[in-house]
């Protein structure tokens, strides 16, 4: 029983079934893994042992009450730092949120805390979501388990480390431009970003809210599907919240891909991208190919606005709802002379060097005499990529392409260029423009030994059609059962 923190939800799922082990026992085990290795990934940034225990102990007792129980009563899952959890910190790994206790659940925490699901602790990430590297938290510089001298990739590099490291058996991020599926392919997992409205954000705090969607990080991609439709659903308190059936995903799962066409848009492979990454992909997509798939080329020729569209609209919605932080209701708060001196001087120690940038520029665009000529136009922009996959998915179920132009680099080697990061989304921004879903998972290696992800892109509402194609590729190979070697 000495490995239980390698296990993944359906393994552990099973063997709390078959009474082989316990809830309690599988916490102690993942304490113990947190205990031994976190001090250099830096995964965590607050751990609440007591409560997950007390929570094991419950579900314990319900699984010893008999009857029929959730396969994900007591599997511990950590929370990406920007999901509130009640009675636990809310930091969204910024300073200007210093103090501030969560007095409710966001509604996919409570849907999972409803099934029996555990919240283990909550994971670093980039401030308030800003960034692909987890470098701009304000508490501590995550590291990718792979090499800890590398980013885990952002902004729920936090949730992918923790992953990857098995301090965690599958946790919770959110994707605004990629940072749910970037970080599982710096650090070599799953990560599904959902159609945006499958799963409520009612209780995530907001970057940027016609793109922000939160989703899970796991080690399989059974294990995303079990937690994408635990969390999915119609809320009331979410006006974004889509209310349309919930699939069983099990039962797209299936071992070869006949009979479905894919696609492969030519402006994905592009000058510039690391040979390695696109020799991974290439190969990824063949054995799609050799398990039945239909492999054709698509095109989406508005995705060299996309990034530039992107951090125009991102950055105008991030000025309006980091507005609400301004040291009167909760959080960090530095006194003034007058209202105006204590907001300056608040935000001015509160937010970091990234948010202030976003804000600056954010405020910029929607501003008198360049909202046209920047925001409206951005948004224009964004109408003609999404009809662009919507034409795509007339001919094929899902696209393949990379998530990242490079595999992970090196700590500090981009943070200072913040051009250079930005352009690493290029990938995978285009889904949260369109709204569609997408997946991530593990397609190779370079040859310093650093994951490479595959990228999965479905029509709305239609993540069956992307859990089957990366299930069928991720049974079909072994990259899932490599682990990094981490001492502890």
């Amino acid at each position: 029983m000495s490995d239980l923190h390698s296990l993944s939800l359906h393994q552990a799922s099973s063997l709390l079934a078959g009474r082989q082990c316990s809830s309690e026992e599988l916490v102690q085990a993942l304490l113990k893994r947190i205990a031994a290795v976190d001090a250099s990934v830096q995964a965590y940034v607050s751990l609440d042992a007591e409560s997950a225990l007390a929570q094991a102990r419950e579900a314990d007792r319900r699984r010893a009450s008999g009857g029929s129980v959730d396969p994900l009563l007591g599997l511990p899952i950590a929370v990406k730092d920007v999901l509130n959890v009640d009675g636990q910190p809310c930091t969204c790994a910024s300073r200007i949120l210093e103090g501030y206790i969560s007095p409710y659940d966001a509604t996919c925490v409570a849907r999972l805390r409803s099934r029996g699901a555990i919240l283990l602790g909550r994971v670093n990430m980039d401030e308030f979501a800003m960034g692909s590297s987890t470098e701009n938290s304000a508490f501590k510089v995550t590291r990718n388990p792979w090499k800890l001298d590398h980013v885990p990739g952002g902004s729920s590099g936090g949730s992918a480390a923790a992953v990857a490291a098995d301090e965690a058996l599958a946790a919770l991020g959110t994707d605004t431009g990629g940072s749910i599926r970037q970080p599982a392919a710096f650090c070599g997992c799953v990560g599904l970003k959902p159609t945006y409205g499958r799963i409520s954000r009612y209780g995530l705090t907001a970057f940027a809210s016609s793109l922000d969607q939160v989703g899970p990080l796991t080690k399989t991609v059974q294990d995303a599907s079990l937690l994408l439709r635990a969390m999915s659903g119609h809320d009331p308190m979410d006006s974004s919240s889509v209310d349309v059936p919930v699939p069983d995903y099990s039962l797209a799962l299936r071992p070869d891909l006949k009979g479905m066409k894919l696609g492969l848009p030519k402006e994905y492979f592009v000058e510039g991208m690391d040979p390695q990454v696109e020799s991974a992909v290439r190969a990824a997509v063949e054995q799609c190919r050799a398990l039945g798939a239909e492999i054709v080329e698509v095109s989406l020729p508005h995705t060299r606005y996309a990034i530039a569209a992107y951090y125009v609209i991102a950055t105008a919605e991030a000025s309006a709802n980091l507005a609400r932080f301004d040291g009167v209701r909760y959080g960090k708060r530095v006194e003034g002379e007058d209202p105006i001196d204590m907001y300056g001087k608040t935000r001015a120690a509160g937010f970091g060097r990234e948010v202030k940038r976003r804000i600056i520029l954010g405020t910029y665009v929607l501003s008198s005499g360049y909202y046209d000529a920047y925001y409206l136009r951005a948004q224009k922009v964004r109408t003609l990529i999404r009809n662009d996959f919507l034409k795509a998915f007339e001919t094929c179920d899902a696209l393949l392409t990379p998530v990242a132009p490079t595999a992970a680099y090196r700590i500090g080697e981009k943070k200072d260029d913040p051009l250079q990061m930005y352009l690493g989304d290029i990938f995978t921004v285009t889904a949260n423009l369109a709204g569609i879903c997408g997946l991530s998972a593990p397609c190779g290696f370079t040859g310093g030994g650093l994951p490479i992800g595959l990228q999965i892109l479905g029509p709305g509402f239609k993540e069956e059609n992307i859990l089957r194609v990366g299930h069928a590729y991720e049974q079909a190979t072994e990259w899932r059962l490599k682990k990094p070697e981490l001492k502890g």
